[in-house]
């Protein structure tokens, strides 16, 4: 929109797909037009579209389950949606994994479920198929659906070639014509993704996990105090819902085969689960006003953390660079962020074309087994590389942001390059290894006042 800013090497080797990012380019773009753009409407308007998106999602599931049900079973389905502490964290996050689990939901209003009239293969299937030109690991829950209901249909053919071939290529269209615009080339982003994290296993470079992580830990972690509820759920559930457990066993199980694990990454199956959750508050009888409370409670405290306090640090000291776009030593400033690669936000964060610079952390791409990546090299030795990268005082930048962690070892260097701490920003009360409690803000003093 403002011809600057920043592109990582999903985009420089078209492993992702302008469509999802484009919403966001349009509103931004509106806010331009209408000279409106303001930082702190850049930074929150998305935020708010995406937690439209999620409320509209959540009145989704209770419509679902009214009509599948009855209104007191959707009432307590909808309260655990609500209840839950990782829906909170995750459900305004601009994250693909978010908007394919709102997508899912809006899907599986549409989905044709045995004893449903409201079904529609059509709208159902467009969803989905966004939902994997967004994500394309958005086809996993899909498949023992999509599955379970071309066997139960009984013009298979006419599914295949009215609905799904015509949807197929409508929306892979569409995303191929988007990307083409922006990649100035054609590129079937869906297709990289599938090499890079599947067949070439490299997203391995951002850690890994043993196989069963999802079952011991990922599942387990984001249903939290939710979990009786699920199992107690998931044994009383008419057979005709036990395809939705398949949908979340299959999800997992294939996630389980790839090495490199988030909990995000299982986020579209918490709806799936939400229903069982649900369904078993519906039919505890003498326990049910203690079962809400317990669930309301034991999930009010990890929401409020996750999303008010813990890591917060990362998006607090955007303020502090923010300030550099008010001044009249713009042109001057250059921000240098020594923490691990992405740790921050970048330029939606600032909105101004302010000299800026973070560690790099590309994976490997060419097979080379002894590849060390920017962060990495920095991390081995944080005083060396600094006093060989910046050898010369005209390189040096105007200020330094890094965890509390780092300062003991670069103290030399801050001192003798004439930097001073303005600044501390809280982030965790759990810091582990390069992730430090808090933020310093350095500036150089000779370089920069204000």
């Amino acid at each position: 929109i403002n011809n600057y800013g920043y592109l990582n090497l999903g985009w420089a080797k078209g492993l992702r797909g302008y469509s999802y990012p484009l919403i966001f380019a349009s509103i931004y773009k509106v806010l331009q037009l209408l000279a409106k753009d303001d930082v702190q409407l850049l930074i929150w308007i998305p935020r708010l579209a995406q937690a439209v998106l999620a409320a509209f999602a959540d009145v989704k599931l209770y419509l679902l389950v009214q009509h599948l049900e009855n209104a007191e079973t959707a009432k307590w389905v909808y309260f655990c949606q609500l209840c839950s502490w990782f829906t909170w964290y995750s459900c305004t996050r601009t994250l693909t994994n978010t908007m394919e689990t709102l997508l899912t939901i809006f899907a599986l209003s549409c989905y044709p479920i045995k004893g449903s009239k409201m079904g529609s293969s059509c709208k159902y299937l467009t969803l989905i198929a966004f939902a994997i030109v967004i994500r394309p690991t958005a086809v996993i829950p899909w498949i023992p659906l999509v599955l379970s209901h071309f066997l139960q249909e009984q013009r298979k053919a006419d599914l295949i070639l009215y609905h799904c071939i015509p949807v197929g290529l409508v929306t892979v269209g569409t995303s191929l014509i988007i990307d083409r615009v922006f990649f100035g080339e054609w590129v079937l982003v869906q297709l990289n993704f599938l090499k890079f994290n599947v067949l070439q296993n490299l997203g391995t470079f951002y850690g890994s996990h043993p196989w069963h992580w999802y079952f011991t830990q990922g599942l387990p972690v984001i249903l939290g105090t939710h979990v009786p509820f699920f199992i107690h759920g998931c044994v009383l559930a008419p057979k005709r819902y036990r395809i939705f457990l398949m949908a979340v066993i299959w999800t997992v199980l294939v996630y389980s085969t790839l090495s490199h694990k988030e909990f995000r990454f299982i986020y579209p199956v918490l709806p799936f689960c939400m229903f069982f959750c649900g369904y078993s508050l519906k039919h505890l009888k003498a326990w049910k006003k203690s079962a809400a409370s317990f669930l309301l409670l034991s999930n009010l405290l990890p929401a409020l953390y996750t999303g008010l306090i813990h890591q917060r640090g990362s998006l607090d000291v955007m303020s502090h660079i923010q300030q550099l776009c008010n001044n009249s030593y713009q042109s001057q400033a250059f921000v240098f962020i020594m923490m691990p690669c992405h740790s921050t936000p970048f330029y939606s964060h600032v909105h101004c074309p302010l000299k800026m610079r973070f560690l790099q952390c590309p994976p490997d791409l060419t097979g080379n087994e002894s590849y060390t990546d920017e962060a990495d090299v920095f991390y081995s030795n944080p005083l060396g590389w600094l006093n060989k990268e910046f050898y010369n005082d005209t390189l040096l930048p105007s200020h330094l942001i890094f965890f509390s962690v780092l300062e003991q070892e670069i103290t030399s260097f801050l001192a003798l390059r004439n930097y001073e701490k303005t600044a501390t920003v809280f982030h965790t009360h759990v810091p582990q290894g390069r992730i430090g409690s808090h933020i310093y803000v350095y500036r150089r003093k000779n370089k920069i006042n204000h």
